[in-house]
């Protein structure tokens, strides 16, 4: 069945893929500015660790205390009144 796949495909297909790499620098320098807080913050080893691996993930904590921020920020719905 192969066969027949490999038959039907054109042999000189040119495919040209673009890519952009500028979300790539914006997290390297995001990436060594997380490393850099939390490296200060860091006192015994046990942090050192924990802080290279919080550099990693950094934008998780970020959209995290984001939506923290947004809930805290949104108004309250009220509650209906009950129907007697």
């Amino acid at each position: 069945m192969s066969a027949d796949i490999e038959k039907k495909q054109p042999k000189d297909v040119d495919v040209k893929v673009h890519t952009s790499s500028g979300s790539g620098g914006v997290y390297g320098i995001g990436l060594i500015g997380a490393w850099v807080f939390y490296f200060q913050r860091a006192q015994t080893t046990e942090e050192r660790v924990k802080a290279f691996f919080k550099g990693l993930a950094w934008p998780a904590f970020m959209v995290y205390d984001l939506f923290k921020f947004l809930e805290k920020q949104a108004p309250k719905p009220e509650p209906e009144p009950a129907e007697s």
